[in-house]
């Protein structure tokens, strides 16, 4: 058995490309581990305020020491930490949008990235404190892209939770979601590397 998280980011719900291409990754995933628990985290429904110094400072404040008001401001943080540090594999939809991928997900991340929670410098030196888990990423396009904007995207995202300790990373990707022409035999490859890796 597992604890999967799955961050859904797109504002198009069920129809979705990126969040078509998790659910499919999940639904294998619990082919493989039956009994499994996902607990689904939809930042276009309900998203995570961006972050502003209030709740930076919240976030750094020992819970025994904090007033009404820090830990109101820490409730976002608090909820993100406790579902990823639960998590075993962590599967994360992320939609293009507007050449980057959206803001929530920048906010959530914001949420996880805490000194003593998910990284430390105690020995002089960045240790990622998230240990053990695995990260999968589906990328959803609706144009096709040959210039390093999905590559950098991608860079990015391996860079920041490989900082936090999360270096086990598998990446699905689709392009041209909103091309008639392409969408399909895209999404149909995307898939089929799915079941493949999965498999």
């Amino acid at each position: 058995m597992a604890n999967i998280l799955n961050i859904r980011t797109s504002i198009s719900g069920e129809n979705s490309v990126s969040n078509q291409l998790s659910q499919i990754l999940i639904d294998q995933l619990l082919e493989k581990n039956p009994g499994s628990k996902v607990v689904v985290r939809d930042l276009a429904a309900n998203p995570i305020p961006h972050l502003e110094i209030h709740h930076f400072n919240a976030s750094r404040i020992a819970d025994e020491e904090k007033n009404d008001e820090q830990k109101e401001a820490g409730k976002y943080s608090e909820e993100s930490l406790k579902q990823i540090q639960e998590a075993d594999i962590i599967v994360i939809g992320v939609p293009f949008y507007n050449f980057t991928f959206p803001s929530t997900l920048k906010s959530w991340i914001d949420s996880i990235s805490v000194a003593g929670k998910t990284f430390s410098y105690a020995d002089g030196t960045p240790k990622g404190l998230l240990q053990n888990k695995k990260l999968y990423l589906t990328f959803a396009a609706g144009g096709v892209y040959e210039n390093g904007l999905i590559e950098n995207m991608e860079h990015y995202l391996r860079t920041l939770f490989g900082f936090i300790g999360i270096t086990d990373v598998e990446v699905f990707q689709t392009q041209g979601t909103m091309i008639p022409q392409v969408k399909e035999e895209n999404l149909s490859k995307a898939i089929s590397k799915i079941e493949a890796v999965l498999a």
